[in-house]
């Protein structure tokens, strides 16, 4: 009876590989090797930012095993989201979006290599809210794999025993698996396909970091003429203290805050100026383009 049982279990992990398959290809946009794509709508494959090396001269291989060429929409390094386009050969399908996951859920991530199927199996190790990533992009949720992942599966999809799509597979620091989920994956991907770009926030300043016994922060080391920094009335060597109450403790900080959702907001800033404590308040700009 446990044979029969393992036997079992295989098969379904086996055949929920099989049915996400069709929705998965193979990338070929790096000198190293090649990563995955998850076919996200009318022929848009969302992708790993961080495997698209080149933005021209991109590959697919399909689950047909036809090689086409594709076509870079768009990435935002804030979430790690790639948008790549081709025209495909017949209509492909997309992965539907799986329901809330918990610590202990079963995952499996599914990728293509040039001329086969990859899968890696595990758990869900960390399940939590919304986060923010190093560069400021905001993670609707935080979902950490505890699983052995080929590299070459790097974006590709996550999937739950029920077959649904959890997100992107990507590798976070020292190469840990990570999934994007599939909410953040369709808003970005969403964007991406509209304007080939995420803006971020804009502050236009230079920023260095400060850490004295006195003063924790980021100093202002050089304004852009007309930026939304010049234009609140930062002066060179003010040193951002806070931002919207909550303390800075250097430049990371100010970049983590400067993500796509800080773009028009007004933000107070708290200062130090000559010494004193000083507030302002400046409106966040925007900036984004799409190649880069």
């Amino acid at each position: 009876m446990p044979n029969a049982s393992l036997a079992d279990f295989s098969r379904e992990i086996a055949g929920l590989v099989s049915a996400t398959a069709p929705a998965i290809a193979a990338v070929h946009a790096s000198r190293h090797h090649s990563s995955s794509a998850v076919h996200w709508r009318d022929g848009l494959f969302v992708a790993a930012s961080e495997t698209i090396e080149a933005e021209e001269g991109i590959e697919l291989t399909l689950p047909s095993g036809d090689r086409v060429p594709a076509e870079f929409i768009g990435r935002d390094p804030t979430t790690g989201i790639a948008v790549l386009k081709s025209e495909l050969p017949a209509e492909a399908p997309t992965l539907k979006a799986a329901g809330p996951v918990e610590a202990g859920n079963l995952v499996i991530a599914v990728g293509r290599g040039e001329t086969s199927l990859l899968a890696g199996y595990g758990i869900v190790a960390e399940a939590g809210p919304a986060w923010r990533s190093m560069r400021g992009g905001l993670i609707d949720r935080r979902i950490r794999l505890s699983a052995s992942i080929d590299p070459r599966a790097e974006g590709g999809a996550a999937i739950d025993a029920a077959g649904g799509f959890v997100g992107l597979v990507l590798f976070g620091p020292r190469r840990q698996p990570l999934v994007i989920p599939a909410e953040t994956v369709e808003r970005v991907a969403a964007t991406l396909a509209e304007k080939g770009h995420v803006p971020r926030g804009y502050l236009g300043a230079g920023l260095h970091p400060v850490r004295q016994a006195n003063a924790h922060g980021a100093m202002v080391m050089s304004l852009e003429e007309g930026g939304p920094a010049e234009k609140a009335g930062l002066l060179l060597g003010d040193i951002i203290t806070a931002w919207g109450g909550e303390r800075i403790d250097g430049v990371r900080d100010v970049i983590r805050r400067l993500g796509p959702d800080s773009v028009g907001k007004t933000i107070a800033l708290g200062l130090l100026r000559g010494g004193k404590e000083h507030q302002i308040e400046v409106t966040i700009g925007a900036r984004g383009h799409k190649r880069g």
